[in-house]
């Protein structure tokens, strides 16, 4: 799986194919995401493609603040089940650990459990326990140290 890096505007350099009708809310929403936290890579949103198709999109919600960084993922619809969000968040913990190998990753689910709860236990996340945040409402947090520290 590869990352597309989305630019400012919610556009990207590279040709991608083919994108499904969610990618283009999802590079609106880059862009309007851009406009209120900054454009700093490589702390930005990409789309994940698996040989040339788009598969989903990806990110951080913005540059590490406090030496924490929050990612996101979502995978399109048709390719749930194989491994895409897991691949995703993979791939983002490893952009912030080479970036800044003290950065704490978390990420943000909803209570029940669900997809994200095993795609964040299987890549070291522990849940922290609920937390309130405005837009959301209640939402489980995951942490992930840096390497190294317990």
């Amino acid at each position: 799986m590869d990352l597309v890096p989305i630019q400012r505007g919610g556009v990207t350099d590279a040709k991608v194919g083919d994108l499904p009708a969610e990618a283009a809310g999802a590079l609106e929403a880059t862009a309007g995401l851009y406009d209120r936290v900054g454009f700093a890579p490589p702390w930005i949103c990409y789309i994940a493609t698996r040989d040339g198709e788009a598969v989903g999109t990806c990110g951080f919600t913005s540059a590490p603040a406090r030496g924490c960084v929050e990612i996101a993922y979502f995978t399109f619809p048709r390719f749930e089940g194989q491994g895409v969000s897991t691949a995703m968040a993979a791939s983002l913990v490893s952009i912030a650990m080479k970036a800044d190998q003290a950065v704490l990753v978390f990420a943000r689910t909803l209570p029940e459990r669900n997809a994200s709860h095993r795609i964040l236990e299987k890549l070291g996340f522990t849940c922290i326990g609920p937390v309130e945040v405005p837009e959301d409402g209640t939402v489980l947090e995951w942490h992930r140290l840096p390497d190294g520290v317990a």
